[in-house]
């Protein structure tokens, strides 16, 4: 799985024209399916993206020092097959990405995931499949990429556990 994570001060998701989702301050989290991914992948994925340290504290002065959850602000995850594109040529490939059939419903628990292991109201996601408009307001610029077959197997191998 693939996580693009940006901090921002605002963002949202038009379909059709129609806003679909929201968040203030918060991160928005561009996710891209790997055909190979599990429920170990989305697990990682969860808890890697809600407490990864970008916010600042103005308490301490600390510049990167608290979670999403800390600042109790929103996530809003948007599904992004084209993480995975590879170009031929210059063609875009998206073979190693999960089929939709099969992406959907394993999208769905991972939005999930985020609303059990936070404030389910904070967490937003765009619509699956859908050709959406993604607004932001990035702040910083601020962003970090994710992937956790790649972390989770160097994380086994360094330390011998998942």
């Amino acid at each position: 799985m693939r996580a693009v994570v940006q901090r921002v001060a605002s963002a949202s998701v038009e379909v059709e024209g129609r806003l679909v989702s929201e968040i203030g301050p918060g991160l928005l989290v561009l996710v891209g399916l790997h055909e190979s991914d599990t429920d170990a992948d989305a697990d990682y994925v969860c808890r890697k993206v809600l407490n990864m340290r970008l916010f600042p504290n103005e308490n301490t002065g600390k510049g990167w020092d608290l979670n999403v959850m800390q600042k109790k602000y929103g996530v809003l995850l948007v599904s992004q097959f084209t993480l995975y594109g590879i170009l031929k040529g210059n063609k875009p490939d998206f073979h190693v990405a999960m089929p939709p059939q099969k992406a959907k419903p394993f999208y769905g628990s991972l939005v999930d995931k985020f609303r059990k292991s936070y404030n389910p109201d904070a967490i937003k996601d765009g619509v699956f499949g859908a050709l959406m408009k993604v607004n932001l307001v990035n702040d910083g610029p601020v962003t970090m990429q994710l992937d956790s077959s790649q972390s989770s197997k160097n994380t086994n191998e360094a330390v011998g556990e998942s």
